[in-house]
């Protein structure tokens, strides 16, 4: 008796067990990964308010914060979510990142098999998804969390919206209102986890040129076009409001470089053509890329004919083979707020990262298209067996390469430095990790390295003064520092330490001008605070170091010199009892503290004479 043949529902089932098993077992190794020394930090590791785990103060900052020059409160609530199960266990946050990864592949592949009812081809573009190096970066780096969670509410606002879509097709007089507001509300959880998607209504567009097919109806003409764009005027309308916000919150956190519009134009054609390239063969592949000075003109042309000759054709085509229009646009238009055309945010020329759903597009575009064209062979099962073969298993194989670069920071800004060039940022993130190991003459020459190459890099010019602070160099350091605050005004740190050196250098109100600026720009700053106060309380100022002081407490109540520096100035203001409070709590926050224990003896003995 012949085998029962599978129905579609089961064979469905059996390839989404596939991907899933097959993407765990390839990545399973981020398990054993450490934590990056790039982003990880302020994500993570030295955040309080996300090692904190989910408290209602978190939440509320989440939704208030534009701290490193993005408004993702889902994003930070997620991370969050992680410290209150794995604490800073690094295994705990990659295999989340992972579980997303997983889950985004099986809802593209839901998506497109109930799109196009292509069941294999489906298949094969989420195993690509899946599988291809070019994600290495998305799912392996802590951080970028953003990815994967904002990838998944996009998968869930597509589905949302084809079903209304498909149910509307089949019933006009009856639109699926729930599906309609279910898309919607996934749509803003994924903009508020990554702002990137802010292209999705574009996305929205094109499927209902290819496979919905909405824009071929008979009677539809201009006027149905216009109702399909009226249909999506709440999606543009808040990625219209996550496009000013991002643009506030990167400005006034110092992330926009200024660039002229010539060269965005020249990175964001030769940066198409790059990503094109490494998606058919993902070689050199890096973290990150750094923007040189100028592109070669002969490479910037031969981007533009590129990029403009694939899109002549396939608009050509769009009627005859929708879907390559669809797949190319797909890849291009979702790339664009990356692009740097309008703005050009960090100084990478690209990013692995940036790539994650935009590949969805080429993968679709291929495909297709290699499936019509082989429908012209008569091997065409055989042909399409041993190819489909050959490729996912290349991409497992360079998946599981690159991984190995991901195991700690040593590792993969030494692999960054090897493949690219010039790589200043690169260098400065290498000195980082071997400076935590203790290899601090060899962190010294990549610092001076990073700096060589792009004076104009500001972390490169603050990480080497603090070393040469460090080795004695006090001229160098001030010189350094000096540089890293005039590039970088808004960063905190940078200010705080220049305010360090120059308290310790006898200069005491240029460092409280400093101290107050890193205030300004983070208000939380405790250490800031402090110091500031014990300057204001040295230049006799008691009411505003006492307002330092206390807004140190109030950050951190367990702050045992702001509770002896409080306790000094009550004690001047003859405040006895407040004073002897003061100093008991600094006294019992840190038993060893020899000064807090002198000056509650002395308020004691103080207190005893009257």
């Amino acid at each position: 008796m012949p085998p029962a043949k599978l129905t579609r529902n089961q064979l469905s089932g059996l390839i989404c067990f596939a991907l899933a098993a097959v993407t765990f077992i390839v990545y399973w190794p981020v398990a054993q990964h450490g934590f990056t020394n790039i982003d990880d930090d302020g994500y993570i590791t030295r955040n309080s308010h996300v090692k904190a785990g989910l408290t209602w103060n978190g939440i509320v900052w989440a939704f208030q914060t534009g701290f490193a020059g993005n408004w993702h409160p889902l994003t930070w609530i997620s991370h969050m979510t992680d410290c209150q199960l794995f604490g800073l266990n690094p295994e705990g946050h990659h295999l989340m990142n992972l579980s997303f990864h997983t889950a985004d592949t099986l809802l593209l592949f839901l998506l497109l098999e109930k799109l196009t009812g292509a069941l294999w081809r489906s298949a094969f573009v989420a195993a690509l998804f899946a599988w291809h190096p070019l994600h290495v970066e998305s799912v392996a780096w802590a951080s970028e969390r953003k990815d994967v969670l904002s990838a998944f509410f996009w998968m869930l606002t597509l589905l949302a919206y084809v079903r209304y879509a498909q149910i509307k097709k089949s019933h006009d007089s009856h639109p699926s209102t729930l599906n309609y507001s279910l898309a919607l509300i996934f749509f803003a959880c994924g903009l508020m986890s990554k702002p990137m998607v802010v292209t999705l209504p574009f996305v929205l567009l094109l499927l209902d040129f290819w496979p919905l097919g909405r824009m071929r109806n008979a009677e539809c003409g201009m006027r149905n076009v216009a109702s399909l764009l009226l249909e999506k005027i709440p999606f543009f309308a808040l990625s219209l409001a996550s496009c000013i916000t991002t643009f506030v919150v990167q400005r006034n956190g110092g992330a926009i470089s200024n660039f002229s519009f010539h060269f965005r134009v020249a990175n964001a054609l030769v940066s198409c053509l790059r990503y094109v390239s490494k998606m058919f063969w993902p070689t050199d592949l890096a973290l990150p890329y750094p923007l040189p000075h100028q592109w070669p003109i002969a490479l910037v042309m031969f981007a533009a004919l590129f990029l403009a000759t694939c899109s002549g054709i396939f608009v050509f085509l769009a009627r005859r083979l929708p879907y390559l229009a669809v797949g190319w646009f797909w890849f291009l238009g979702t790339l664009f707020p990356t692009s740097g055309l309008m703005v050009q945010v960090g100084v990478q020329s690209m990013a692995d990262r940036y790539t994650y759903i935009p590949s969805i597009g080429l993968f679709i575009l291929v495909v297709w298209g290699l499936n019509d064209l082989l429908n012209l062979q008569p091997q065409k099962i055989k042909i399409t067996a041993v190819a489909g073969t050959l490729a996912l298993a290349g991409c497992l194989i360079c998946t599981s390469l690159q991984l190995r670069y991901w195991q700690d920071s040593i590792r993969l800004f030494l692999h960054s430095i090897q493949v690219t060039t010039d790589n200043y940022l690169a260098y400065n993130c290498l000195g980082n990790a071997l400076e935590e190991t203790g290899r601090k003459d060899e962190a010294l020459a990549l610092y001076t390295e990073s700096v060589r190459v792009e004076p104009g890099y500001a972390p490169g010019q603050f990480n080497l003064g603090m070393m040469l602070l460090e080795k004695g160099d006090s001229d160098g350091a001030s010189n350094h520092l000096n540089n890293a605050v005039q590039l970088s005004p808004t960063n905190p740190l940078y200010q705080f330490n220049l305010a360090m050196f120059l308290s310790q250098h006898g200069q005491p109100d240029e460092a409280a001008r400093h101290f107050a600026a890193a205030i300004k720009e983070d208000p939380d700053f405790t250490l800031a605070h402090n110091s500031l106060a014990q300057i204001l309380s040295g230049q006799h100022k008691l009411d505003e170091a006492t307002f330092h002081y206390r807004e140190a407490l109030r950050v951190w109540p367990e702050f045992p010199e702001a509770h002896n520096g409080l306790g000094l100035i009550l004690l001047r203001q003859n405040k006895l009892d407040d004073a002897i409070l003061q100093f008991s709590e600094a006294a019992r926050l840190k038993p060893d503290f020899a000064e807090a224990k002198t000056n509650l003896a002395a308020a004691l003995a103080e207190r005893g004479k009257k």
